[in-house]
């Protein structure tokens, strides 16, 4: 039977790779790669890296396969549906790769920024292919150093405090408001600074992006200092190189509840 790997390969950085991320790895003949154009080159560089930095040349094959638009025009009620049929889209591109591109006892592999528990759709995926039942396969999950790690890391801070809850959320669900009864929250995915709506508060913002990468960003303080730098990094760094991948641990102080 076909085997995959789902390797999580951290935020960037090919030294955050696990040792068994590097077993998985040598042990797979062909990597699957979606293509998300020209803008994001840098994400497909970066998968190459981490290959050429661990592996033989010539010992494995890279398979690109065009990643398909999702509407991101969607919000509210409309967004579930737009993220389900983007990841059926996905799906048959998934489905055709394993059946055209391994053989019948070949083993292939998924490279997953992070870990492939963390916001990310690659799992999800996977199981809806074996659920159309067009192509047999066994699968395994490798986790991998988040975003999330990275940054806390980066920050040198720990991402609770003692006796106190630490959850992560999203920035549509953050400019709804805080999570009750926590005082730090991790954010991501939030392409609209939902934190500005928080100047006004006693909280510290830890903030970075492009973790692991060369062109790492990160930026720390109160959110009402620490906010416009961030607004202003932020869009300069979009306007440079046309994407950006950034997460952010907020932080209320004790006296601020």
């Amino acid at each position: 039977m076909r085997r995959i790997h789902v390797i999580g390969i951290g935020s960037g950085d090919p030294d955050q790779l696990t040792l068994q991320a590097v077993k998985a790895l040598r042990s797979t003949e062909v990597f699957f790669l979606l293509d998300k154009g020209e803008v994001k080159d840098d994400l497909t560089r970066l998968r190459r890296d981490i290959l050429d930095a661990h592996l033989p040349e010539g010992s494995y094959r890279v398979v690109t396969a065009r990643d398909p638009e999702r509407d991101r025009r969607a919000g509210g009620a409309a967004y579930p549906p737009a993220v389900g049929d983007w990841r059926s889209a996905r799906a048959g591109i998934y489905e055709r790769l394993i059946a055209e591109e391994l053989g019948e006892d070949g083993t292939g592999a998924f490279l997953v920024w992070g870990d492939p528990a963390l916001y990310d759709s690659t799992l999800a995926i996977l199981q809806e292919v074996l659920e159309r039942g067009g192509v047999r396969f066994a699968y395994d999950v490798v986790p991998g150093i988040s975003s999330v790690s990275a940054l806390a890391a980066r920050h040198r801070t720990g991402l609770n405090r003692v006796a106190r809850p630490v959850q992560i959320t999203t920035g549509r669900r953050l400019a709804e408001g805080l999570p009750e009864g926590v005082d730090d929250v991790i954010v991501m995915l939030d392409a609209h600074q939902a934190f500005r709506a928080y100047a006004d508060q006693d909280m510290d913002i830890y903030w970075g992006a492009y973790l692991g990468t060369p062109d790492e960003i990160l930026v720390s303080g109160p959110i009402a200092e620490a906010g416009p730098r961030i607004e202003r990094l932020r869009a300069e760094a979009r306007e440079r190189k046309g994407w950006i991948m950034d997460t952010y641990l907020l932080r209320r102080n004790p006296g601020d509840r």
